[in-house]
């Protein structure tokens, strides 16, 4: 489902040449779950940003679903952000003047999905996280979890092929974590691929497959 081939991606800070990405291979096949692991600074939240199709290597090949991103136009990198691929981020981005339906809607709006269908849903995706209860509720007035857990509805609700969660726990407490990571097994066990990024072994160790980056250098951890 992905492949990542000789990867590059420098970036230039005053003087300072930083390799991200130095020359990375990776390969996830559909239906697995994945974790990527590495310090502050490692590179990660570049490699995050490839995989998500937000950034675009200087040098190398991305395959998705066996497809160079380089054939794919501006316009339909956006729809596979859209639809493909569910992001999950830790300090969640929920807007804060939409209520938390709203906020898991917001997408669908985005596909032009009729309104009927895109209510029943988000109702569904908002069962599965259990929060329909509070479908309702500001940002402001949910916790941490519950939160994160909009988040997720947000991403389940355009039913994508993909999740790509970056520190999903870090804001959260441990048991809400552990929370958490139990609705990412669910959504691993009900076929979806997952790839999750952290700093946290004990997060990493979560996954089937664990894979180490470090100044930009990519390797297999074995299990």
């Amino acid at each position: 489902m992905i492949e990542l081939k000789d990867v590059c991606k420098t970036y230039y800070i005053g003087e300072e040449v930083v390799h991200a990405l130095d020359h990375a291979d990776m390969f996830i096949g559909k239906g697995e779950f994945v974790s990527i692991i590495g310090p502050s600074g490692s590179g990660k939240s570049t490699m995050m940003n490839i995989i998500g199709c937000l950034d675009t290597a200087d040098e190398g090949e991305y395959i998705l679903d066996g497809i160079s991103i380089e054939q794919y136009t501006e316009r339909e990198l956006a729809k596979i952000r859209n639809k493909k691929i569910g992001f999950i981020f830790q300090n969640f981005n929920l807007l804060p003047k939409l209520t938390a339906e709203e906020n898991v809607e917001l997408p669908l709006i985005y596909q032009g999905i009729s309104h009927g269908e895109r209510k029943a849903r988000v109702r569904v995706a908002m069962e599965r996280v259990e929060l329909s209860h509070r479908m309702k509720h500001m940002p402001t007035e949910l916790s941490g979890g519950q939160q994160q857990r909009v988040a997720i509805a947000r991403a389940l609700v355009t039913q994508p092929s993909l999740f790509l969660a970056d520190e999903p726990t870090g804001n959260l407490d441990t048991h809400t974590g552990e929370e958490i990571m139990s609705l990412f097994h669910e959504l691993h066990n009900a076929g979806n691929t997952i790839v999750l990024i952290t700093h946290d072994n004990q997060v990493a160790d979560e996954a089937e497959r664990k894979i180490h980056i470090r100044d930009g250098k990519v390797s297999e951890v074995r299990q």
